[in-house]
């Protein structure tokens, strides 16, 4: 019974948006954010990208674009376009999910980190042709960079938390169909 609750893909994604909405949250929270102090890491873009290394089938497009639509209109960014990019970099991951189970961690790092810069490297230049005020790139890339030492803490977190883990090949779940 304790397998069936806990490999209920529901349960996941349920978790997933209790998540990213505690992350929007302290997002939001006043902490200390005095205007030249460093930016911080994009917790959720890490969220997202260990996610669906690990089990793709967790994060449908629709709820990845309910919760980065969500981020988009709260933090006041263009509508889509940031959603627009993770959405690309995911769908990339999945079409590759055979080839990223059998990467080795840090073959895994490396590609999350290129999709990371690939994203930031994209959406500024959306930005730069469409004539958009936007912040210094220093600043963007220091933003990516934390992003990047970061993810391997959230895989461990998301491994902890929620026993999230990369299916063995040929593994199959309860009903037979294979992971």
């Amino acid at each position: 019974m304790a397998d069936a609750v806990r490999s209920s893909v529901w349960l996941y994604r349920g978790g997933f948006l209790l998540v990213a909405a505690f992350l929007l949250f302290v997002r939001l929270l006043p902490l200390g954010s005095v205007a030249g102090d460093w930016p911080g890491p994009d917790i959720l873009l890490c969220v997202i990208m260990a996610w669906a290394m690990r089990r793709p089938d967790f994060l449908p497009v629709w709820l990845l674009v309910l919760v980065l639509l969500m981020e988009d209109m709260i933090l006041m960014r263009p509508p889509g376009l940031w959603t627009a990019l993770v959405l690309i970099a995911v769908e990339f991951i999945r079409s590759r999910v055979a080839l990223t189970r059998e990467l080795a961690f840090i073959a895994e790092w490396a590609l999350v980190a290129g999709l990371m810069v690939a994203c930031l490297l994209a959406y500024r230049l959306i930005f730069t042709l469409s004539f958009l005020p936007q912040p210094g790139f220093g600043f963007a890339l220091l933003q990516v960079l934390w992003s990047i030492l970061c993810y391997p803490v959230v895989v461990i977190a998301s491994r902890l938390v929620f026993d999230l883990r990369k299916p063995a090949t040929g593994e199959v779940d309860d009903f037979g169909r294979r992971l």
